[in-house]
């Protein structure tokens, strides 16, 4: 069901009708200009249903009161932000999707003077992404929608700020950020009898609409380049892999560029070592590492960044066919370094190991970042609430943690060192896929530095946040297309022209 929902922006006016909303603190007063606007007698009804409700203005709380008396609106929706500690950490981006939850698909009008808080157009404008992020849902394969669903569908938000014309310039920006979200969003969603790898590779080819370079490397070029570990994952299915390249050229010419690489296992049954069957259908979102980086083209080539950017994803199928690879195989990658497979369901440290490598050969960027749904000891270790950083340098690092504070979407540095490397050498080959239980994620990490050289490069393991992450004001769905804010960021506030 396409949502027709819609954002406006104007300047300071008249109550309309529909819903109006305002924002209070714990002394439930909104500010005197918004009290003019609304008048004594509403002010006074507010302080009478925040005493019935037991509504104490607290941030991320919110009140709806029906006709309002003396007010030409449906409803008066009060929205708390809390005391002066509160406000001065205020997240504008889930406050949007707070309000955005409270709308019923008519008419509303956010009056953005809040007390004690600076409103920038650039919190206006996140509030604005954060409003149509709440609104996202996956419903394209029902046939039947209820009633409540339908209710909510549609509608007008208008933000009343100071100086509109601001705040729709920041916007623009946003809206390629939010559109690249939900991109990542779907793709994960999708399922797996319709997003194979050549489909994946498709959406990907989708972004020379905006300008994007896609190159898209089948299994013959892939063998040609001597890619073979990510060919072992894939040979299982009978769906060939791919790898897609992106490119946006949007710096000076000839200067080095930035790279992004994801994992996309489009399905991981677990191959020969096939996973329980319980659960397993959310196998289909392990490949949010590309969608993300999908997603993230999208959004810089949107708002054109003034930087070099390649985006790289290796797509794959992981099946138990009876030409699926074994634990005991060896396999030779692209960089001529050996694997023996002791567990085939540690399968995406093999694609990406082709994929770094090939990325760091033929581009030498300025530094390099995966992301992958790589191990769950990730989520032993962090839960759903943090991704796993691991790095070779503490500059990348520092930058990372910094965006992620700043967009909400966190990262936890993680240990990495010469331990980790020398519990995966094998017998047999010059490293093994998995050395066991213990500092999974450590020694994931570990193997995939060995295919970075000396670029500065960071890998996030994001099995925790990229899907089935705990709901928020601005995901109440299983995919939060995660990683696309902070990756933004980061370019947007360090590698810009």
């Amino acid at each position: 069901m396409a949502d027709s929902f819609k954002i406006d922006f104007q300047g300071p006016g008249k109550v309309q009708s529909g819903d109006l909303i305002v924002f209070v603190g714990e002394d439930l007063k909104p500010t005197s200009t918004v009290a003019k606007q609304l008048g004594a007698k509403a002010v006074d009804l507010i302080a009478k249903a925040a005493a019935a409700e037991n509504f104490k203005g607290k941030a991320k709380s919110a009140m709806s009161i029906v006709v309002p008396a003396g007010l030409p609106v449906d409803r008066l929706i009060v929205v708390g932000i809390g005391g002066e500690k509160e406000r001065a950490a205020l997240d504008f981006v889930q406050l949007g999707g707070l309000i955005a939850g409270k709308l019923n698909g008519k008419l509303a009008t956010a009056v953005l003077d809040l007390p004690g808080t600076n409103v920038t157009p650039d919190a206006v404008a996140d509030m604005a992404l954060g409003a149509q992020l709440r609104r996202y849902s996956f419903d394209r394969y029902k046939t039947k929608k209820k009633d409540d669903d339908t209710a909510k569908t549609g509608g007008r938000l208008v933000f009343s700020v100071a100086d509109p014309a601001a705040v729709k310039k920041v916007y623009k920006a946003r809206e390629g950020v939010q559109q690249g979200v939900i991109i990542a969003r779907d793709l994960v969603n999708e399922p797996p009898n319709v997003l194979g790898p050549q489909e994946f590779a498709a959406r990907a080819q989708a972004l020379t609409k905006l300008g994007v370079e896609v190159e898209i490397l089948d299994d013959r070029a892939m063998k040609k380049l001597g890619m073979q570990a990510l060919l072992g994952v894939a040979q299982g299915s009978v769906r060939g892999g791919r790898v897609a390249i992106m490119r946006w050229n949007g710096g000076k010419a000839g200067e080095q560029p930035i790279a992004f690489i994801g994992k996309g296992v489009v399905f991981d049954s677990g191959g020969i070592s096939i996973k329980p069957g319980a659960g397993m259908e959310d196998m289909k979102g392990d490949m949010a590492g590309a969608a993300c980086v999908v997603g993230l083209m999208h959004a810089l080539a949107s708002r054109k960044a003034k930087a070099n950017v390649v985006g790289a994803i290796g797509l794959v199928e992981n099946m138990p066919d009876g030409n699926a690879q074994r634990p005991g195989d060896i396999v030779t990658t692209m960089s001529g370094q050996t694997i023996e497979i002791i567990n085939t369901d540690a399968e995406g440290r093999l694609v990406l190991a082709d994929v770094l490598w090939y990325v760091q050969d033929r581009f030498k960027p300025k530094f390099m970042i995966d992301l992958a749904t790589l191990t769950g000891a990730i989520l032993v270790a962090l839960a759903q609430e943090y991704a796993g950083l691991f790095s070779n340098n503490d500059e990348l690092s520092e930058r990372l943690t910094a965006a992620g504070k700043a967009t909400g979407e966190r990262v936890w540095r993680m240990p990495l060192g010469p331990e980790f490397d020398k519990m995966i050498e094998s017998k047999f080959a010059d490293m093994k896929n998995s050395a066991g239980r213990f500092g999974g994620s450590s020694t994931a990490a570990a193997l995939l530095q060995r295919f970075v050289n000396d670029v500065p490069w960071a890998h996030l393991d994001i099995a925790g946040t990229a899907m089935g992450s705990p709901a928020t004001e601005i995901n109440k769905g299983w995919s939060s297309g995660w990683g696309v804010r902070l990756l933004d960021r980061l370019v947007r506030d360090h590698y810009e022209a």
